[in-house]
């Protein structure tokens, strides 16, 4: 592993020590290929791809890669390509859904919420994840304030199987909601919807990390204009972006790197 060619500076993620690139890789796409939203289909990359794809976003300088159960063999493939490499980067993971069969399903149970737990740990070979999020199928405040899977969460939390607990939602109400429990939230936030700045600026005066999902618009945005209007917000700690290209990440943390640097005099 070599020095990075770019250097982003990392940005707190609230209250919980954890200091995360302000690029995040998004692992969707190394896992599950069916009944997705994008707008061109694409096939699962090889082994051998994962993992050069994968060393070469740490390489890059990301030390923030995001996951989910509900991506298919997205975790395994992480554990089993950077695993030796766990050190070098922090992993959030989700709990809640799942996708079998070409389904989702969700269940917010304290059993399938260890259960879910449990198995990231396996596949992802760590001893403690660093985030874990609640995957919400869009009833934000249902799940929130009538299952089991927030007291479930912090009970893991206490005995030090995860660091940080957090909700990425689908709803204002619900990111507003669950800042009185997370240590971060999840959001949709670029240029084309901007309905979650109030949620931005109240959690960080509550010590809310704030971590941006979908920051491209599913892909209708531009990363040259989109990445700095997201980074221009101090109180976003990082954004995540997917993709199979080495090459256009590289770009990705290229713009990010860039607004680290000093105004010019």
């Amino acid at each position: 592993m070599g020095k990075p060619e770019t250097t982003m500076v990392p940005r707190p993620l609230g209250r919980t020590g954890l200091m995360l690139s302000p690029i995040g890789f998004g692992a969707f796409k190394i896992g599950r290929n069916q009944n997705v939203k994008y707008a061109q289909g694409y096939d699962l990359p090889t082994d051998d791809e994962v993992s050069r794809l994968l060393n070469g976003v740490l390489d890059l300088g990301i030390n923030y890669i995001d996951t989910a159960p509900a991506y298919g063999s997205s975790e395994e493939r992480i554990g089993r390509a950077i695993g030796h490499r766990n050190l070098e980067f922090m992993i959030s993971t989700k709990v809640g859904e799942t996708f079998d069969n070409n389904r989702s399903t969700y269940d917010f149970s304290a059993n399938a919420i260890r259960r879910s737990v449990t198995q990231s740990l396996t596949r992802l070979k760590r001893d403690r994840l660093d985030i874990v999020f609640v995957h919400s199928d869009g009833s934000d405040l249902h799940i929130l304030n009538n299952t089991d899977v927030v007291p479930t969460l912090q009970s893991l939390k206490a005995q030090g199987l995860i660091s940080a607990i957090g909700f990425s939602g689908k709803t204002t109400n619900g990111a507003a909601a669950a800042l009185d429990w997370a240590d971060s939230i999840m959001i949709e936030y670029h240029v084309e919807d901007r309905s979650h700045e109030p949620v931005i600026a109240e959690a960080a005066r509550r010590g809310v990390g704030v971590i941006v999902k979908k920051p491209l618009a599913s892909g209708r945005l531009q990363p040259a204009s989109a990445i700095p209007f997201i980074l221009a917000n101090p109180n976003v700690t990082s954004m995540i972006v997917g993709g199979l290209t080495l090459d256009h990440i590289r770009q990705n943390v290229r713009t990010a790197a860039t607004m680290s640097k000093p105004s010019p005099v």
